[in-house]
C-alpha cells in the first residue's frame, strides 16, 4: 500500500479514486492535484512510479488534509457554539444545523426514537 499524508490509499484501485480515501480529498480535488503532479488519472496505485509518488506526496502536502482539516472544523463549531448562534445552539442539541424540519424526519441526527408513554384516558 501507498502511503500518502498519513493514510494508506488501496493499491488496486486507479489513483485518482485512491485519493479520495485521505480525509479532505474529493474526485475533483484528486483530479486538480495529479494535474498538478502531471501523472495521468488512468494509472492504478500499484502501477505509479516512484518519482510520481513523490510528486504527488508533494502536491496533496500543500493543501489542507487530515488531521489539519478535522481540527480547523471543530474549531469552528466550536466557535459558533460559544458565540450563541442559531447554528451553534442546534449543533449542541444535535439537532439538524441546516433548516431541515425535525417534526417527522432527521433520525439519523436525532438518533433511534425515544418512545414516551402515552396518558390514559
Amino acid at each position: 500500500m501507498a502511503r500518502i499524508s498519513g493514510v494508506d490509499i488501496p493499491r488496486e484501485k486507479r489513483i485518482v479514486i485512491a485519493l479520495t480515501y485521505i480525509y479532505g480529498i474529493g474526485k475533483s480535488k484528486s483530479s486538480e492535484i495529479l494535474k498538478q503532479a502531471q501523472v495521468s488519472e488512468d494509472v492504478r496505485v500499484r502501477d505509479l512510479k516512484d518519482a510520481e509518488l513523490a510528486r504527488i506526496r508533494e502536491t496533496v502536502d500543500s493543501v489542507r488534509t487530515e488531521g489539519d482539516l478535522r481540527r480547523e472544523e471543530r474549531l469552528n463549531i466550536k466557535r459558533l457554539q460559544e458565540i450563541g448562534s442559531y447554528r451553534g445552539q442546534r449543533h449542541r442539541r444535535n439537532l439538524p444545523v441546516r433548516g431541515q424540519k425535525t417534526r417527522n424526519n432527521a433520525r439519523t441526527r436525532k438518533g433511534p426514537r425515544k418512545t414516551v408513554a402515552k396518558k390514559k384516558k
